[in-house]
Parts: structure tokens; sequence; C-alpha cells
């Protein structure tokens, strides 16, 4: 047969028309595939055989194309067809529709993606015909210490961070934090298809590290938590130095195996190093580790600020370490040292970061936490925040910093929203529900605080003194004493962050009138003085003297308030912007009997930070000169604050002497002065107003 023949035998037979519909047809059923596969956790192998199949079936088709003709009789063997019985006009009329309707099906997809398609799936997961889960989330579990070494299980802790890091900059991901992933750091009690009903992911990521000299093996598995079957798994053998590159490598792949497209914008800023330098990048997961233990302790926040203070001498181009440091240093100005130099550094390292690499998330998110920590300027803090959030859609924290904020500008609806959705992005974050619970109890809502008080003790497993929070709700709601008691025995021998079980040991005996099991708790304590929350320090000899004062033993008490009064006005000299400290040392003075002196520095505490500047914060000031007043037989002055106080959201507070509730107004000593005033005993007659928001 002649070429010329061959070719006309060929569209005679119609086998390029059925060549090209196959093709067509073919594509598309493989697109629809790679879409629809890995929305029901399709191991990668089944892709493959059905494209073999596809293949295999397009030799297939052109044969049988070539070897049988349609006729009016049915079909025949071409060699069998004479001309007349060749396959009629409509029969080749539908073979070309068939080319075009599905080419139309192809272009159509090329031309406005695949996001339709996408939709389908996503709402068919909707209605239950699916995942409960985003299939495309992921929840990176801590990597095992495979090392001999107990001290290098910061760098597998690292490894896990860095790779959470840049997994949080891919928007189609959804990642679950560190802090709701550490409760399963125990691989013998990990059971991926529980942790993937109670983290709302589809895919679990396990790693196991060995560190050796300036060697490092990283074993990784995905596994789909539906099934338990494994998705991907890889091993890395590196030097320390290339080992810089892996958090990129494997986030990339991580996102791949789920299904996420990475935008050329994420690909580039997740490709970038964040330092060429490995030892500054040992220093800076030291740091890490530091920064991010769940009980921020004075000295571990000290020394996070070290060691990444050593990591950029070595690397000052380290942008990442610069954003780390300022926010550590923001943390410190918050609860340690608020003074100015702290808040210039802060901002300084945070400038440095983002003069580096513009595009870092977290250098906007210390720029953030500068605005929100150092300056109170919470519309600043907000507008980094926004861009923070593009930057890295992933992080819930920056939702629930939002929240955070809300509070501060006496939004407090607004607040438990945030909260609420950060907390359903990320169910195991324990601070998150922590800082849900506190907005419970400070707009008195007794039973929605006892209801988010153990939804944050039954996530946060590695915080045992949230449970001596939960008890104060008690206490609060029906004056019971019992459960304090209770929770503060179960707290592990020897644990006192900063003095806080001191703090409340010390408060629960004095509410129950026990004058002696407070003078255990101070003299117990290992610390010589308990920090509060607003990062005052209450020396021993403070709470000596308020269990004397309490006692009604005043002469007793003025020495121990004497030896305190040094050390508090220090704190006042040190950061004289401090409206607490000035506020604190204003009730030691009212303790002392310096009445012009204490309201002195109520008032000025209330100027620094007035509830019109600071909704949260601010109203507890405000409860401290009430407090204030009273001891100082101002009785007018502080009836007529406190009834506005109790209907206000905000001055509520485990274990602090200015909380303001009604069951405290009626129980704590310190006001014991003004319960024999007649508008004080209309008051704690009543119910407990509504706090109004």
């Amino acid at each position: 047969m002649s070429a010329p023949n061959f070719f006309d035998e060929l569209k005679r037979r119609n086998v390029y028309k059925v060549g090209a519909a196959y093709l067509v047809t073919g594509w598309l059923v493989i697109q629809v595939a790679t879409i629809v596969f890995p929305a029901f956790n399709a191991p990668a192998w089944v892709l493959k055989v059905l494209i073999s199949l596809i293949a295999l079936g397009f030799i297939i088709a052109v044969a049988l194309a070539w070897a049988f003709e349609i006729t009016p009789e049915g079909i025949k063997r071409s060699e069998d067809v004479e001309p007349h019985e060749r396959v009629v006009r409509g029969k080749g009329r539908k073979l070309v529709m068939i080319t075009l309707v599905g080419a139309a099906v192809a272009v159509a997809l090329l031309v406005f993606g695949t996001g339709g398609l996408h939709s389908f799936v996503h709402g068919l997961r909707g209605r239950g015909i699916g995942s409960g889960a985003d299939d495309k989330s992921v929840a990176v579990l801590p990597f095992e210490n495979m090392g001999g070494d107990a001290e290098d299980a910061f760098f597998a802790d690292g490894i896990q961070d860095d790779l959470l890091t840049s997994l949080a900059r891919i928007e189609e991901l959804k990642v679950i934090s560190r802090t709701s992933v550490m409760g399963y750091r125990d691989p013998a009690k990990r059971d991926l298809r529980v942790i993937g009903r109670q983290l709302g992911v589809a895919h679990v990521l396990e790693g196991r590290v060995r560190r050796t000299d300036d060697r490092v093996l990283v074993n990784v598995s995905l596994i789909g938590t539906r099934d338990g079957q494994q998705v991907w798994a890889e091993r890395y053998d590196r030097t320390l130095a290339d080992s810089l590159t892996l958090q990129s490598e494997l986030a990339t792949t991580i996102a791949g195996a789920v299904g996420a497209t990475l935008s050329p914008e994420e690909k580039a800023t997740i490709e970038t190093k964040p330092t060429d330098d490995p030892d500054a990048y040992v220093l800076y997961l030291r740091a890490r580790d530091y920064q991010t233990r769940p009980i921020p302790l004075t000295e571990d926040n000290a020394t996070a600020i070290r060691l990444y203070g050593e990591a950029l001498a070595l690397d000052p181009d380290f942008a990442l370490a610069h954003a780390r440091l300022s926010a550590a240093l923001s943390y410190s100005h918050l609860y340690f040292k608020p003074t100015a130099d702290v808040a210039a550094r802060a901002k300084a390292e945070a400038d440095e970061a983002l003069r580096l690499r513009p595009d870092l998330g977290e250098g906007h998110l210390a720029r953030a936490l500068w605005h929100y920590w150092t300056q109170k300027d919470y519309d600043g803090a907000l507008r980094e925040l926004d861009i923070t959030a593009r930057l890295l859609p992933n992080d819930a924290e920056v939702e629930a910093f939002r929240g955070y904020i809300r509070r501060r500008q006496g939004r407090w609806g607004d607040a438990v929203k945030a909260l609420e959705q950060a907390l359903s992005r990320d169910p195991r974050n324990g601070q998150i529900a922590g800082e849900l619970f506190a907005s419970r109890y400070a707009v008195r809502d007794w039973a929605e605080a006892g209801r988010a008080g153990e939804r944050a003790m039954a996530v946060a497993l590695d915080l045992p003194t949230l449970r001596v929070n939960r008890s104060y709700v008690d206490f609060w709601a029906k004056g019971d004493l019992a459960s304090i008691r209770n929770a503060l025995a179960a707290v592990p021998a020897g644990l006192d962050p900063d003095g806080s079980v001191t703090l409340a040991a010390w408060d629960s005996a004095l509410l129950a009138g026990d004058f002696a099991a407070a003078e255990r708790a101070v003299a117990n304590s290992k610390v010589d003085s308990a920090r509060t929350v607003f990062a005052t320090q209450f020396p021993k000899s403070y709470l000596h003297g308020c269990i004397a004062l309490a006692r009604g033993d005043a002469a007793a008490a003025q020495p121990h308030f004497e030896a305190a009064r040094p050390i508090m006005e220090a704190e006042v000299a040190a950061a004289p912007n401090d409206a607490f400290r000035h506020g604190h040392l204003g009730l030691l003075y009212a303790y002392l009997g310096r009445k012009e002196e204490a309201i002195r520095e109520g008032r000025r505490a209330v100027e620094l930070l007035p509830i019109t500047k600071d909704g949260y914060d601010g109203t507890f000031i405000a409860a401290l000169l009430a407090l204030i007043y009273a001891r100082t037989d101002e009785a007018d002055q502080s009836i007529e604050l406190l009834e506005r106080l109790l209907t206000t959201p905000g001055p509520v507070m485990p274990f602090y002497e200015a909380s303001i509730t009604l069951t405290e107004l009626r129980t704590r000593w310190q006001w014991a002065s003004l319960r024999a005033e007649p508008r004080m005993q209309k008051l704690l007659a009543g119910p407990e107003p509504a706090t109004r928001y």
C-alpha cells in the first residue's frame, strides 16, 4: 500500500477521529483524577496505573478503529466492508461531536482552572460524602530525638518548629500549630485516627531526628488519619550545613502530597534559607526551645534573648532571628522589664528583620507585638497583623492576637468571637483556650467560664496551674473554697513558676482565714519575690505583712511592709511609666498608713493607664485605686468606683487582691472596713449586677 493510500485509508476508517477523541477524553480523565484522587486519599500509585491504562487503551482503540468499521448492519472487519457500506454520515458526525465536546471541556479546564471541580469535591465533603476534615490539612507531630544525648532534644523540636514555620506560609494548607500538637509527644500513645478527629486534619507527619557531630539524619512519613495508610516517606542524611534547606524541601513535598498548590511567591519565600551559618542556626533552635515553653518563666525568656543575640553575632543577616528576638524583647517589656530601652531594642530588631526581608511574616508579627505590648498602639498592631495574616495564612495565633487586642479596645464580644475562631482552627492550642477562658470569667459569665475552663484544661495538659485558675470560678460563683484547695493539692510538688503557686496558696488561705496556712505557703516558697500576671513583684516581706494585717495585727505588719517598700519603690524608679508598679506601690503605702502618698500613686497609675486607653488592664488599675481608697478611709470614692467596676468587664483575676466580684467584696479581708457602710451593705445584699459589654 502506497503512503498516500495508507493515509487515505486511515481517514476512511476514522482512525484520526477515534485517536483524537480518545486523546482528548483520556487527557480530561487524567485531569479529573489528579483532583479527585487526592481528595479521597487515593494512594499515588493509583494515578500512575490509570495513566498507564489510558496509554495502553490508546493503542487498542486505534487498532480497533483500523480493524473494524461501523456499518448499517453493525460492526464488521474493515477488509469485509465494501465502499458503499462505509460508515454513514450521521455516525461520522457523532465521532466529530465527541471530539468537539471533549475538546471544549478540556479548553474550559485550561482557561478557567479546576476551581469548580475543587469546589464540587469540597461540597461533597461538606455534605458528608468524603472526609470530615479538610484534605489539605496536616499536623506535624513532635519529632523523636533518636540521638543518645537528651540535650539534643531541642534540635528535634527545632526541626519540627522550622517546618511548621514554612508550612504556615502556604495558603491552601490547613496546618495545626506547634502548641496544639505538643500533647502528642509520646509515639507509643498516638492513635492517628483520634488525633485526626481531635485536630480536624486528614494527615499527620511523624519524624525521627538524629544529630551526631556535623551530620543530621531525619526520617519522616506522612500518614492519612482516616485509614492509617502511609502517603509518603523519605529519609534525609545531610551535613548540618546542608540541612538548612531541609524544611523547605519537606514543606514543598508535603504540600504536593496533600494536593496543595504553592504560589510562586510562597515557593520563593519557603525556599529562602534562614541563614548560611549552621552554628547560628543551632543557637537559633536553642533559643526557640526556651521561647516556646508553655509556662513563660522569667529566666526562660532571658535565656532566649541571650541565645538569639549569640546567633546574630555569628550571622547579623539572620532576619528570622532578628524577628524572634524582637518578639522576646516585647514579651519581656510586657511581663518582666517594662522599660524604654527594652521597647526601643524590640523595635530596632523588628525593623532590622524587615529591612533584611520585607516579606517576612514573622517580622511583621514582631512589629505588631511591639505596637501591642510596648506601645499599646492597638490600631498599629492590627495593621501589622493584617499583613502578617497574608504572609502567614495558617498561623491561628494571628487571629488570637486580634482577639486579645479587641479586649484592650473594650470590644469583648468581638474578642470572644476571634478567640473562638482561632480555637476552631487550632483546637488543641492550650494558650488560646486559656485566654478564651479568661475572657469568659472577665465578663462574669460563670457558667460559660466554667465550661471554657474545662475545655482549656482538657487541651493544656502541660499547664497544671490552669486547674487552680479554673477553681476560682467556683469561688466567684458560689463562694466555694474547697475546689481551690483541691486544685492546689493536685499541683506537682516543687512546681511554682515565678511564684504563681505561692501566690495562689497564700491568697486562698487568707480567703479562708487560715493564717497559719498562709504563713506556711510563703515560708515554703523557694522564690524571694512572687511575680504577678501584671509583671510586678511581691516580695515575701509584703506577703508576710498582708498576713499580719489580715489577722488584725497592724503593728506586726509594719516592719514587713517597710522591708518591702524600698524594693517596690525601686521597681517604680526603674519603670516610671508602668501603671501597675505605681498602683501596687500605692496600695503598699495605704497598708503603711501613708494616705497622701497612697492616693497620689493610685491616681498616677490611672493617669498612665485609663480604661479608655486599655479596656482590660485599665480596669485592674481602677480596681487598685478603689482598694487604695478603701484602705485610706475614702469610702464614698471607693464604693462609687466599685459600683461601676462591678458592671465593667475586665477586673477579675484568680489570686489577685484587687479582683472585683461580689463574692470577693463579701469575703476578702482587704474590703472589711467598707462592709460597715450602708451603701456597701446594700450593694452586697443584692445579686451580682450584670456585666455590660
